[in-house]
């Protein structure tokens, strides 16, 4: 049946056009055009037009504006005015629908359901009793005579495809169907009445059509129960086959001879079929024939259907040439839209805010902040800081070996200072007890002018310089201790990056805490995922709505159906909507997972933590270390250059010791010695060194508040141990704790202010 010849198919005629005022030549090129796929657009164009003038000026049955239209009667050629505009349209669809019936009758075989499609558009859209061609009854039959065509053009096309046979049978049967249908209407009286004489010759056609497609269609069953192997069946469809088919050559006569031969060559098929399928069942398969109606009947496929026609789409109409007339109504109807889509993404934004807010505060109370719930890599790297100071010290390789040289220096004239007041204390000491022998021996005190006047004053002295040796020493050991609680931390700065690294704490974790601690990353991506898209779905939601102008669209519509456009103008929006829904519903799960992998975290969140301390209170401690550095190295240089300026005026103190007890021994000896008994007067002695008043004028300055580590600190109270212990924030050196360093501590006594 591939190669079968082509049925000949049913065409309309176009109206003819008479009178109506509108631009001549837009009317003159949708009257005259031409019989091919570009007639049709122009038919269409025309059509767009038409409908945006109607939509601006009250060009309707008995509006103002109303001006005669005219178009010829199909049937009768009679001329039918009407001072309305929607005739003009209802004639230019009608002449849309017979031009693509034209094209579809031809050799292409296409645009059947776009007549179709024109003709439901006429009869559902516009008043039936313009004229006769154009009646309720009239636009039904053309619109089964179309689908009838457009589903024996699929038909054609399924047999040239070899589709399976039971689906070519149903589309055949589907044929039948529709031609079924225009043959009713072409039986009834009162439409043969309106169509004239063309009436016979579509009946007689349509008839033939009807028997043939129901051939074809019991053939391809046939067919089928032949690869189905009921042979009795396929005999009895075959036989229902060349049946039907006679009678539609019954019917054929007068048909063209293309009819003719498509029926001949059918024949041939047919009956080879019938009599192979009758000659095997009686010599070898012996099935019984069924009867016909015991077999299931042959329900249609419709495949087809009428294209639905936009006489506003932009894509046909071309630009509104009235574009610039916009009624006040449109104007109006647009602020009620604007104020739909206003109360629609009041709605939205009504549920997202309240989502937001319950996030919002969900994740505060959880403090999970997703950059830093995972600083493991923070372990892994030295920190910028504390690489500055390695740096710093690489370039300086003799920082430690300078600061513990400079400590043994002060240590060292530390020593000898004490060394030589040691010395003056034992030989004071000494002449104190040769003095008290001396009393117990001669059982009286000596005459006060006979002790050696130099004497008292060393011992003044003395005092004075062992009270500041003292409180110097006390200072002297916190600068120690402060030198051995940072030189370790200096060895380490200076050392391999590789130590420094290793000092500093890394947490240990199980793989069930990674698993935990990955399973929370997870969820927290997920919530911020969540986060995003709404803010994405949200400002698209605002960008479309703000794109949204259908004014053009309410031009071209009727105050009535202003309703229905906005209903369906805001389903654009319901995918939105729907994304959205699912979002802010999602919310619900993502933070009850959170919460459950929260009470997991929560012993690897204490441990982190805590490794987390204790890094950063190594590297602060590693850093004040090194900025602790520099105040060492002042203040074990004022301390040498404050003891060597009190070793030369102790080494001074103690030859004037040496001087004093001398003579003081010698004036005992006197005493001992003397010829007029112990009682006689002693000598004078000896008169004391020209420096001694200038020793004690420099002895009177060596008090504890002329000493001082800055010249801020001139003329404040006089420091001793229990103020130096609780010394003022900011004196002293800088260090991570107060209590851990000492150089916070240390009194400021290295510089001795001379007179």
């Amino acid at each position: 049946m591939e190669a079968v010849p082509r049925m000949p198919m049913i065409w309309l005629d176009l109206k003819e056009a008479g009178e109506f005022a509108f631009n001549a030549a837009v009317k003159k090129s949708a009257v005259s055009v031409p019989r091919d796929f570009e007639g049709c657009s122009t038919l269409r164009k025309y059509l767009g037009q038409l409908h945006f003038l109607q939509s601006r000026i009250p060009m309707g049955q008995g509006q103002e504006a109303a001006v005669p239209v005219t178009w010829t009667e199909i049937f009768s050629g009679k001329a039918v005015t009407h001072e309305d505009i929607k005739y003009e349209q209802a004639c230019v669809l009608y002449n849309l629908g017979a031009l693509h019936s034209m094209l579809g009758a031809m050799d292409k075989r296409v645009s059947e359901e776009c007549a179709a499609g024109a003709f439901t558009y006429l009869r559902d859209h516009f008043p039936h009793s313009y004229s006769v061609d154009m009646s309720h009854q009239i636009l039904s039959l053309n619109i089964n005579l179309m689908l009838g065509q457009a589903q024996e053009c699929l038909l054609e096309k399924s047999m040239l495809d070899n589709r399976k046979s039971f689906l070519v049978a149903r589309i055949s049967a589907q044929v039948v169907d529709y031609y079924k249908e225009a043959c009713r209407a072409l039986e009834n009286s009162e439409t043969a009445s309106l169509l004239g004489k063309i009436q016979k010759d579509w009946k007689k056609l349509v008839q033939m059509k009807i028997y043939y497609f129901a051939a074809v269609a019991h053939l391809h069953m046939g067919k089928q129960a032949e690869e189905q192997q009921k042979f009795g069946e396929r005999v009895i469809y075959f036989q229902s086959a060349l049946d039907k088919l006679n009678e539609a050559i019954k019917l054929a006569k007068g048909q063209p001879e293309t009819v003719q031969e498509a029926l001949r060559f059918t024949m041939d098929v047919i009956g080879g079929k019938y009599n192979s399928a009758k000659k095997d069942n009686d010599f070898i398969y012996h099935e019984a024939v069924p009867a016909l109606d015991t077999l299931q009947s042959v329900k249609g496929a419709p495949l087809v259907k009428a294209l639905p026609v936009n006489p506003t789409d932009p894509a046909v109409t071309g630009p509104d040439i009235f574009a610039k007339l916009v009624p006040m109504a449109a104007h109006e109807a647009s602020s009620l839209y604007s104020e739909e889509k206003a109360k629609l993404l009041r709605d939205v934004m009504a549920k997202i805010e309240a989502k937001n807010e319950v996030l919002d505060q969900f994740m505060d109370s959880m403090q999970l902040d997703p950059e830093t719930v995972d600083n493991l890599d923070m372990y892994n790297h030295i920190p910028p800081v504390l690489m500055e100071k390695c740096a710093a010290l690489s370039v300086r390789p003799d920082t430690v070996r300078n600061l513990v040289q400079s400590m043994q220096v002060l240590s060292g004239v530390f020593t000898d200072v004490e060394a030589s007041l040691k010395e003056i204390r034992d030989l004071l000491e000494e002449d104190e007890a040769q003095e008290r022998k001396l009393q117990e021996l001669l059982g009286r005190v000596p005459p006060a002018p006979a002790s050696p006047p130099g004497l008292a004053e060393v011992s003044k002295e003395c005092s004075k310089y062992l009270e500041l040796h003292e409180k110097a020493s006390f200072t002297n050991t916190e600068l120690h201790r402060a030198m051995n609680l940072h030189l370790g931390n200096l060895r380490l700065l200076g050392g391999p990056l590789e130590q420094v690294r290793a000092a500093l704490p890394t947490p240990t974790l199980s793989e069930d805490d990674k698993q935990v601690l990955q399973n929370l990353k997870r969820i927290l991506a997920k919530v911020q995922e969540m986060r995003d898209q709404r803010m994405s779905l949200e400002q698209q939601l605002r960008e479309m709505i703000q794109r949204d102008d259908i004014t053009t669209s309410l031009v071209t519509t009727d105050r009535s159906e202003m309703k229905k456009l906005f209903e369906e103008q805001l389903k654009k929006y319901d995918q939105l909507k729907v994304y959205l829904e699912q979002n802010l519903a999602a919310q619900e799960n993502v933070l009850k997972a959170l919460t459950d992998a929260n009470v997991k975290y929560a012993a690897v969140r204490k441990a982190l933590a805590e490794v987390e301390h204790k890094w950063n209170t190594t590297v602060q401690t590693l850093v004040a270390s090194y900025e602790a550095y520099e105040d060492l190295m002042k203040k074990s240089q004022e301390g040498k250059d404050f003891y060597t300026d009190l070793e030369g005026k102790a080494a001074k103190l103690l030859e004037r010791a040496r001087a004093a007890c001398q003579a003081s021994e010698a004036h005992r000896q006197q005493l001992l010695e003397s010829p007029e008994g112990p009682g006689a007067p002693p000598e004078p002695p000896a008169a004391p060194p020209a420096s001694s008043s200038s020793s004690l004028e420099l002895l009177a300055s060596l008090t504890p508040e002329a000493f001082s580590l800055d010249a801020s600190l001139k003329g404040k109270q006089r420091m001793n141990k229990q103020n130096f212990l609780q010394a003022q924030p900011g004196e002293g050196l800088r260090a991570p704790r107060p209590s851990d360093d000492p150089l916070s501590m240390l009194d400021p006594l290295w510089t001795l202010n001379k007179a």
